[in-house]
């Protein structure tokens, strides 16, 4: 298993700025990984010394690097979607945001009990509401644009105030009533919420709130819908800013070079047996016969058993590191999990394997003792003791529900034995599971484009949404950096690959 990726020694310093952006768009979780993995130590695994650069060349790559990431962040990650910032609760950020909020609010109160009352501020509130209103039309909208313009005509109400005969109730309603046209679904909730305001001042500040949603929604809406265009453009992108970074440092392939080289050597030694129909077509056999889609794939799937701590990680691949390094946490968890069940399973026979829910509740205990497991405090052998106490008592309740006779205590121990065992890294069951799992990936991985996906194997079923749902993520990130990457690792594979047939050739004829 992985080590504990607080330690995370990587190659990332050589994109350093690469991921600044889009911190603030992620989910905690995601930030703690990311930072670990940007605490490494520098400069400690390169192949080649770089040659020295500017510092105008430095900012250059950083923004480069800066747009690059957030467009990739867009198009892999399928749940993106930007998020108002946060200040932390006890900042001075924060402090101050608030005293200016809350000073700018007085005003306007103090304003609005003036006899007669004083609209600047209101006046100035509804033309930034107006412009905001604009904002979400679209170019067919020349009605609603038409009534927006004409009760929001800052000229008027400025002569109405004038003369005492401003309403802003009025005006308010309608502008509540034009947001609850415009918003999505999602914020019907918050529109009602509005009518329900009676003061004026909270009720500007509430209508401000939920307009600074809409407009959040109007921005994830158009990720959304630019997101298959973006693709293709961002692999372009992303390859024609690598091509410049490439020509700044020489030596950026290096990483991926050994990465491959070894990919192509654990094929050469597993020889056929791991090669798709396809790349044996015409060879003769050993390194000969290896392709480059074959090599590639054995490849992408060491990533998913890369000890992070002590490798750096391939430099086309920086910016999955983070990932690649959740999916690989997530899989060690589900190994577990799919023993533990393929165990216990094993234990209670044909009883229970039909009992709706009872995978279900086995799955939930498990994941939840097995919380943190891959914190350097966490001992697997203790939670797993633990696992066996609550799975044997869930196993005898079930039994005992659906007229089977419970275990005794000597089959309970039995099973409590088979899942504390599980903790062992030479566990036969675990090592079953695990390469079941490792070839359903391989499998998913050479049927990516295909409609049909590979069956899931024995012995998995009861982890086969879970996997799934890990394959899927793995496969799109798979996908989309051979787009980009793919003529680099052609031109690396090219080299390799005629070096490993001239070493056979060069073999047979000394024979």
């Amino acid at each position: 298993m992985s080590q504990n990726p607080d330690k995370l020694n990587s190659s990332e310093e050589k994109l350093s700025a690469l991921e600044e952006d889009e911190e603030e768009s992620l989910d905690n979780s995601d930030q703690s990984v990311r930072k670990r993995i940007r605490q490494s130590a520098p400069g400690s695994h390169r192949a080649s010394p770089s040659r020295p650069v500017s510092i105008e060349e430095l900012m250059e790559t950083a923004k480069g690097v800066t747009n690059m990431a957030l467009a990739h962040e867009i198009v892999v990650n399928g749940d993106f979607q930007i998020k108002p910032a946060e200040l932390p609760e006890h900042s001075l950020e924060k402090k101050v945001r608030d005293i200016v909020h809350k000073a700018f609010w007085d005003c306007l109160d103090a304003q609005l009990k003036e006899d007669p009352p004083t609209y600047d501020h209101a006046i100035k509130l509804l033309g930034e509401i107006k412009e905001s209103l604009l904002s979400f039309l679209l170019p067919g909208h020349t009605r609603l644009r038409s009534q927006i313009t004409e009760v929001l005509d800052l000229d008027l109400i400025k002569q109405e105030a004038e003369n005492g005969a401003l309403d802003i109730s009025k005006l308010v309603k309608f502008v509540i009533g034009m947001m609850g046209t415009l918003c999505a679904p999602a914020r019907d909730e918050d529109i009602k919420k509005l009518k329900d305001i009676n003061d004026i001042v909270p009720l500007f500040r509430a209508i401000f709130s939920v307009l600074d949603l809409m407009k959040m929604d109007m921005a994830n809406f158009a990720v959304s819908s630019i997101r298959p265009k973006l693709m293709q453009q961002s692999a372009e992108y992303e390859r024609k800013k690598f091509q410049e970074f490439l020509e700044k440092q020489p030596n950026s392939l290096d990483l991926v070079t050994k990465w491959l080289q070894e990919a192509a050597d654990d094929l050469a030694k597993l020889g056929h047996e791991m090669l798709p129909p396809h790349c044996n077509d015409g060879a003769t056999g050993g390194a000969s016969a290896l392709c480059f889609t074959a090599v590639q794939n054995q490849a992408y799937l060491k990533l998913l058993k890369w000890d992070h701590v002590n490798r750096p990680f391939p430099e086309t691949l920086l910016m999955d590191q983070t990932r690649f390094l959740e999916m690989q946490l997530e899989l060690e968890q589900l190994l577990v999990v799919g023993t533990v069940l393929l165990v216990t399973f094993s234990a209670a026979g044909p009883a229970l394997i039909d009992v709706p829910g009872f995978a279900d509740r086995i799955k939930t205990i498990v994941k939840v003792l097995l919380t943190g497991m891959h914190l350097p405090s966490f001992n697997l052998k203790e939670s797993l003791a633990t696992v066996g106490e609550k799975v044997c008592a869930e196993v005898n309740s079930c039994l005992s529900q659906h007229g089977f006779t419970p275990f005794s205590a000597e089959r309970e121990a039995v099973l409590k034995g088979q899942i504390q065992a599980v903790a062992s890294p030479d566990n036969s069951i675990s090592k079953l599971v695990d390469s079941r799992i490792q070839k359903f990936l391989e499998n998913y991985l050479a049927s990516s484009h295909q409609k049909s996906l590979p069956a899931i194997p024995g012995g998995l079923g009861p982890i086969q949404r879970e996997l799934e749902e890990i394959a899927a993520k793995y496969i799109r990130l798979v996908n989309y950096n051979r787009m980009v990457f793919s003529p680099y690792y052609d031109a690396v594979l090219g080299k390799i690959l005629t070096k490993e047939e001239s070493q056979i050739v060069g073999k047979s004829e000394e024979s």
